[in-house]
Order: C-alpha cells, then structure tokens, then sequence
C-alpha cells in the first residue's frame, strides 16, 4: 500500500502548466490529508488557459491560481524543508530542486510529464495534448499515493 506523505511540493519550469494541473489534482484526489503546493524555477507566466480548460473537465479548479518560483516560495513563509516530498515535472525544476538538497534534506522524484504547450495547431489539437499532459500526472499520482482518499474524481 502506498503511503500518502504528509505534504507534496510540485514543481517545473514556470508554475503555469504541469506543477499546478498537479497541485489542483492533488488536492482534488487526497483532500486535506497532504499539504500540497506548487512553484515554478521562475515565474514569468501567468496560469495557462488551456490548463485551466483541462482540468475544469475532472472538476479541479485552476483559474485562481498565483504562478510562484521557487524564491517566492520562501519569500512567503513556505520552507522548503518542511516538504516530506519533491515531485519535479520537468528537467529543469530537477535540477533545481536537486541544488536545494545541498541545504536541505529532500525526497525528490522526478516524473517525466510531457509538456504541452507548442503542441497543436488549432484549440481542439491543443486541448487534446493538455488533456494527455493531464492524465499523465493524475496516473502517475494514483500509481505512487494509492487509491484517492476523495474517489469523486
């Protein structure tokens, strides 16, 4: 049986695709039994509207969140210490979580999600990409945590 940690931090390159889609799925899947967050190795994009389009279609809601870095994150009070796991979506964010164990001891994984934008030519191609994007990290989610603890996803 898979063990829930007790807080999850999901990252990639900007926070405005792969590590919210995950934050928001996360959360839509486990509830209040993992604190989860997100944060990007830089914050230079909004959240992208064919995320939120995507993952609107499971019920997880996107459209308010706040893309952060890394930086911000600890700006705000979030410790990067306190997180039980690292999930890295991209190679970059890898890296990065990667040059904060020299500080801090950290569980990092790392899970290879394709990134969707640049894919698709018209909105439906687009959303089709995103929606795969999607269900990748919903699949490898379920696959490390086990069964939702709120099986209405």
């Amino acid at each position: 049986m898979a063990t829930l940690p007790q807080s999850v931090l999901f990252c990639c390159d900007h926070n405005a695709v792969r590590s919210p889609m995950a934050e928001g799925i996360m959360k839509k899947l486990y509830g209040q039994d993992c604190y989860v967050q997100s944060a990007g190795v830089r914050n230079d994009m909004e959240i992208d509207g064919f995320a939120v389009a995507v993952c609107q279609e499971i019920g997880v809601e996107l459209a308010r969140h706040r893309s952060r870095s890394f930086e911000e994150m600890q700006q705000w009070g979030d410790d990067l210490s306190g997180f039980d796991l690292v999930v890295a979506l991209s190679p970059a964010s890898q890296r990065q979580a990667l040059e904060f164990t020299r500080f801090f001891h950290l569980d990092i994984e790392y899970w290879p999600v394709m990134d969707p934008t640049g894919i698709g030519e018209d909105r439906e191609t687009k959303l089709n990409a995103y929606r795969q994007a999607r269900d990748q990290i919903k699949q490898r989610m379920l696959e490390r945590f086990g069964p939702p603890t709120r099986p209405d996803i």
